[in-house]
């Protein structure tokens, strides 16, 4: 099931779409106001949107350049202007397809189908091009950040998960705490050295196991390492 949000004035149309993307099994929202659609687009995370291009208060072409420089959730803009420069704004604006007004339901239900493979079909090739970094049972897969010990999640914060993908980018480098500072903090931070030891007590608390040796040796007088 999808969820699908349709922002069309025309009250009709925009209950007969609704009747039949639920028929087909799909979660469905409407709105007849620009402004709303455009604040409901943006509160939430839709897997596709219907807009109409002429709406009151705000205008699809203006919806769809908000929605697409924060989101990236494809968009079928549905009017009744036809021309090829009608099309081709509504394209560079953002919109995914295009259909014209009277259209066949099952014309938009076809499109809609063909975009939603399309999408989750590139979403499932990414999820399969993971960057795994592994250091005895401990693996990270970079795209996903997230951070596994055997089959077990490991909850970081941000700053944790940077402080441990750098130590494993660099598996029996010695990195020294300014060196962790300048990667992980930056190069203008200005906290002290002393906060990289304190991160490194969290991330062991995390990550070690009871009686066993730590993941992350520390280098006396220097800083940390991951050794093999």
């Amino acid at each position: 099931m999808s969820k699908i949000l349709i922002i069309e004035d025309e009250k009709n149309l925009a209950r007969f779409v609704d009747l039949e993307l639920k028929h087909e099994g799909h979660e469905t929202a409407v709105y007849g106001n620009g402004r709303q659609g455009l604040d409901a687009a943006l509160a939430e995370d839709w897997d596709a949107i219907l807009l109409d291009l002429m709406l009151p208060e705000l205008n699809g072409l203006e919806i769809c350049r908000r929605v697409r420089a924060v989101k990236d959730m494809p968009i079928i803009m549905m009017t009744a202007r036809d021309s090829v420069i009608d099309r081709v704004s509504g394209l560079d604006h953002g919109a995914d397809d295009y259909i014209v007004k009277p259209f066949a339901i099952e014309e938009l239900l076809a499109r809609l189908r063909a975009l939603l493979r399309r999408v989750n079909s590139m979403n499932a090739s990414n999820q399969t091009k993971q960057t795994k970094l592994t250091y005895r049972d401990l693996t990270i897969e970079k795209e996903n950040r997230i951070v596994r010990r055997g089959d077990d999640i490991i909850e970081l914060t941000k700053r944790e998960y940077e402080l441990l993908l750098t130590l494993m980018e660099n598996v029996n480098v010695v990195q020294d705490r300014n060196e962790l500072l300048k990667k992980v903090w930056g190069y203008d931070s200005d906290v002290e050295t002393n906060v990289v030891d304190v991160y490194v007590r969290y991330i062991r608390n995390k990550i070690d196991k009871p009686g066993e040796p730590s993941y992350i040796q520390t280098v006396r007088g220097t800083g940390y390492v991951m050794r093999s």
